[in-house]
């Protein structure tokens, strides 16, 4: 059994940096729901492994600026695996937070 991955990381069990958890979070989450990510907009380090905020065009339409995306927590591993994900949020493209 081979104990890298495409990635190449040196071993298993090793944490991976945080760019490499941002590519990981984003291509997972994008691979398992089927939807086009947009963009990262958080990723943090915690004790159990990586937490990332994903943003994802959930339903493409015309003009783009009405796409519904949506906005994801994931938890991932040492090893950038995901471990879980939860939705957060639903918007339309050009909406801004007003804060």
């Amino acid at each position: 059994m081979n104990t890298t991955d495409k990635e190449g990381d040196k071993k298993t069990g090793e944490r991976v940096d945080i760019a490499t958890a941002m590519r990981r979070a984003s291509a997972q989450l994008s691979e398992l729901l089927g939807c086009e990510t947009g963009s990262v907009s958080s990723v943090k380090a915690t004790d159990e492994g990586w937490s990332a905020d994903v943003e994802v065009v959930e339903l493409e339409k015309i003009p783009d600026t009405m796409s519904v995306m949506a906005s994801y927590h994931v938890a991932l591993d040492p090893e950038g695996r995901l471990m879980g994900y939860e939705r957060t949020k639903r918007y339309a493209r050009g909406q801004i937070d007003r804060r």
